[in-house]
């Protein structure tokens, strides 16, 4: 049986109340941060294992730190710094409106999930591992740079179909964008300020929460749609890979949440996929 010596700190003070020189790593059932030792359901004696989980870092540092990353990174492209497409297209401008346009639903998406995150979301975990955020920000800063740079490239061509493809993408990416607010909204409200309480989500009187009817993450479908509205604005390989990748990313977290939906509430409703209504 291995050992490792543990320190218990006040969490205020941050004073070291006792040393433990030996503690035998094992496993036992995993407590919450609400939990309280009096009010546990044990006896006089109880044995409590301590797990190190390595550097951590807030979940809210994470969020902002890789949705900026993406927001800075897109608009050195559209903006044509120099180094970047050549010193005769520096701080130039392309002449197709759908670049513009694309800049602007990409700012406006990243702006939204900076927002987000400082105002909307209520997490149920204070910190998360310090590797993700390499990891995030490698996933996110490169596919930004990767599709602003073909977009946003003097030789890009628009879509195939001209005005009529764009003017279909925009509003797939507006509806899906609204959508995904909405549901955003909805979980938010589900949950008072300082509480961790899990309630089942249902539909509200905004239509676009109409979704939870028939998934179980409709915030999911609906970020998947704004990407394959983008994709089909900028008819660019990059953006289509972009959203194949979050699409297979998101339907793991969905198929997680739908689990965890039904292994937690006996009454969820039957029908709910995890992010396809019907499908998967």
């Amino acid at each position: 049986m291995r050992h490792s010596p543990v320190e218990i700190l006040d969490a205020k003070t941050r004073e070291k109340l006792c040393f433990l020189d030996k503690v035998e790593l094992g496993q036992g059932k995993s407590l919450k941060d609400e939990d309280v030792l009096q009010k546990l359901p044990v006896g006089t004696t109880a044995t409590l294992y301590f797990r190190d989980l390595g550097a951590q870092i807030s979940w809210v540092t994470v969020f902002l730190t890789e949705y900026a990353g993406p927001l800075f990174i897109y608009l050195l492209f559209y903006f044509r710094v120099p180094f970047i497409y050549g010193h005769k297209y520096d701080f130039t401008s392309s002449r197709h409106t759908v670049v513009h346009l694309a800049c602007i639903c990409h700012s406006f998406h990243y702006i939204k999930r900076l927002l987000e995150t400082l105002f909307v979301h209520r997490f149920s975990h204070g910190t998360m591992p310090l590797r993700n955020i390499f990891k995030n920000c490698t996933y996110y800063w490169g596919f930004a740079a990767w599709m602003a740079y073909y977009i946003n490239h003097p030789l890009y061509t628009p879509p195939t179909y001209g005005a009529q493809q764009v003017k279909l993408a925009l509003a797939i990416f507006v509806i899906c964008q609204l959508g995904n607010f909405s549901i955003h909204m909805a979980l938010r409200d589900l949950r008072p300020a300082g509480s961790k309480t899990r309630k089942i989500p249902y539909p509200t009187k905004n239509p676009f929460t109409w979704l939870f009817l028939l998934v179980s993450c409709p915030n999911y479908t609906y970020e998947v749609g704004s990407w394959i509205g983008f994709a089909i604005m900028t008819q660019c390989l990059p953006v289509a890979l972009f959203s194949l990748v979050g699409f297979t990313q998101m339907t793991i977290w969905a198929k997680g949440k739908h689990r965890s939906y039904l292994k937690e509430f006996r009454d969820y409703p039957p029908l709910r996929m995890p992010i396809i209504p019907f499908l998967l």
